[in-house]
């Protein structure tokens, strides 16, 4: 056993060859399920490049990347993000600590740049630096080369599938505009939403708004075209090739044939056709998690507190899902790892104990430097909800 994860960790940025037939093989199924003719490229493009969705993006290309000719990977993030001078001398640290990612900078004749912009000569910008592999939201953890587009109307108007990585408060807006771009469209995208988080509406009558739900309404796409991708997944432990799974809820037709695509060794993907339970849970875990924070930071880690903490956090969402639902998925397997994992590390959890701490205030936003969007941070700032 110890031998086998060695030898999984020793291919971590890709798979061995022993296994490229496999991969060619549940290409050219999704392929032939979507129509793909010879010659023309299955294209992939993931929309958002916070930390899931770069790594998603990454673990496509590493898998799936060597086969040109039949699939096409890109990944769009808004240019202009500049990258500050501390973040600049850590990047550099991080390329010299790691003899694969220098060579592969010098071989790309893409090192000098990283220099220049550690002795402050060179502004370095977050799209710049994700062609090379890292994520403004977590240097610390060099991904594969991406394809990287900044011009939103370039990157959809032809995709296949979009995967979407931008965070729910954002997810409208941005889908919105999408919507201009695919008027001529014969044939509806598939849409993977990583989003987690939900909106609150009160007309007709009270009711919560998925990111799932927001997409289906900005674009005209039909729900059986948009699926959700969630569980416990902590995005740079996934790259690392550390064991995770998930779920792919959706409508029947394209859940399992994306689940069959999108599994790895490492990344086990379920699927499930209660989307409305998945989704909202992936939501409301993100508050949770800040509480968990807190509790963490004011007991000082007491393993009572924090359990009794999640016990009502569970309480309260076999509660919310049985107001959802008729007949709810059970509060087990990846929909429970994810909000355990979220609680216990990540950066909800984290902003939760800087609060706590008075180390941060709420008047700082939703956007934390080294961190990104604090999901759902919104919804408490807006709503003016008293969580101290």
């Amino acid at each position: 056993m110890v031998g086998s994860i060695k030898t999984m960790k020793h291919h971590s940025n890709g798979w061995s060859a022993q296994n490229c037939n496999g991969l060619e093989e549940k290409l050219d199924e999704l392929r032939s399920l979507l129509g793909k003719a010879d010659g023309d490229p299955l294209r992939i493009v993931g929309v958002g490049a916070g930390a899931w969705g770069s790594v998603f993006a990454a673990l496509l290309q590493d898998s799936y990347g060597r086969f040109r000719e039949k699939v096409q990977i890109r990944i769009w993030r808004r240019p202009g993000r500049a990258v500050d001078r501390a973040t600049a001398e850590h990047l550099f640290e991080v390329i010299n600590s790691r003899e694969d990612v220098l060579r592969r900078l010098i071989r790309r004749c893409a090192y000098l740049k990283y220099v220049e912009a550690r002795l402050g000569d060179r502004t370095l910008f977050a799209d710049e630096i994700l062609k090379d592999g890292f994520c403004l939201n977590m240097i610390d953890a060099p991904l594969c080369p991406l394809k990287v587009v900044t011009n939103l109307q370039e990157a959809v108007w032809d995709a296949d599938i979009v995967v979407n990585g931008v965070p729910s408060t954002e997810t409208r807006e941005v889908f919105e505009e999408i919507s201009q771009y695919w008027k001529e469209r014969i044939t509806a995208p598939i849409i993977i939403s990583l989003a987690k988080g939900i909106e609150a509406a009160l007309e007709p009558v009270p009711h919560i708004i998925t990111p799932t739900q927001m997409i289906n309404r900005a674009t005209g796409v039909q729900m059986q075209n948009i699926l959700y991708l969630g569980g416990p997944n902590i995005a740079s432990e996934i790259y690392n090739k550390e064991y995770a799974n998930a779920r792919i809820c959706g409508a029947d037709k394209w859940r399992k044939p994306l689940a069959k695509f999108l599994r790895q060794p490492h990344f086990i993907v379920w699927d499930n056709s209660d989307l409305v339970t998945h989704e909202v849970m992936g939501g409301l875990k993100n508050v949770y998690a800040i509480g968990a924070g807190m509790v963490a930071a004011l007991t000082n880690e007491s393993a009572t507190s924090k359990s009794v903490y999640f016990a009502h956090c569970t309480s309260e969402m076999i509660f919310i899902t049985h107001l959802l639902a008729e007949e709810p998925e059970k509060l087990a397997g990846p929909l429970l790892a994810d909000t355990y994992v979220t609680l216990l590390k990540g950066r909800n959890a984290w902003y939760g104990q800087m609060l706590a701490k008075g180390e941060i205030s709420l008047d700082m936003g939703d956007s934390i430097s080294g961190k990104g969007m604090i999901q759902v941070l919104n919804i408490i700032l807006t709503q003016n909800l008293q969580i101290l």
